[in-house]
């Protein structure tokens, strides 16, 4: 499992994700985004033990509204050769030195994990502690491949990232609302923090027929 290191990041995540966010079709807020909360969110393990791959969940408080975004990113200790705007940036990690900063639903290990996950076959991980299972996240397997997905296209839309695998397509559910989920065959559903202190639940993953 992932180990959790207690270090410092620079730029952080919420700088990253501030500069990065309102270049995204999904993103609805003012054009800007530098008032980021973490909310909520889930890791999941690399088996090979080379990416970290970190589910986010993040309130942008900037807008009139806040409005919450489910955000999956990679961490690579070299670069990966894919298009340049799913990179984010490099960052400065207090222990294991320079990462690349992925959109996760471009990297090849970050979406079999994902599909990994929502087909039963992968076990969400604390977002902030090692070894812990996240039991939270709740999974309706999708008929799917447990291990081995090979991602073929990404395409952003206004609500999100559908993600097309040699075996299936899966939706990356990225602006999240605040109505309750009856969980279904073939989804994930995590809970977060509204702003008001109340705990909301989002379906974030599901499978696409």
């Amino acid at each position: 499992m992932a180990v959790i290191h207690r270090t410092t990041m620079e730029p952080s995540k919420m700088e990253l994700l501030g500069r990065w966010l309102p270049s995204r079709p999904w993103y609805s807020g003012p054009g800007r985004a530098e008032d980021l909360r973490r909310v909520g969110g889930f890791r999941l393990d690399d088996p090979a033990g080379e990416v970290g791959i970190d589910m986010l969940v993040v309130t942008d408080t900037g807008s009139a509204e806040p409005i919450t975004y489910f955000v999956p990113l990679s961490y690579r200790g070299t670069e990966l050769e894919i298009d340049d705007d799913a990179l984010l940036d490099t960052a400065e990690h207090g222990v294991l030195g320079t990462r690349w900063i992925y959109d996760a639903t471009r990297d090849p290990v970050a979406v079999d994990r994902m599909v990994a996950l929502l087909a039963g076959g992968a076990q969400a991980q604390h977002g902030t502690d090692s070894d812990s299972p996240d039991l939270s996240i709740l999974v309706a397997a999708a008929d799917l491949p447990a291990a081995g997905s090979r991602l073929v296209s990404a395409s952003e839309n206004p609500v999100g990232t559908d993600i097309t695998v040699a075996e299936g397509q899966l939706r990356v559910h990225q602006v999240l609302g605040r109505s309750e989920p009856v969980l279904r065959t073939g989804q994930v559903v995590l809970p977060w923090t509204a702003p008001d202190g109340s705990t909301v639940r989002s379906v974030v993953l599901s499978e696409l027929r």
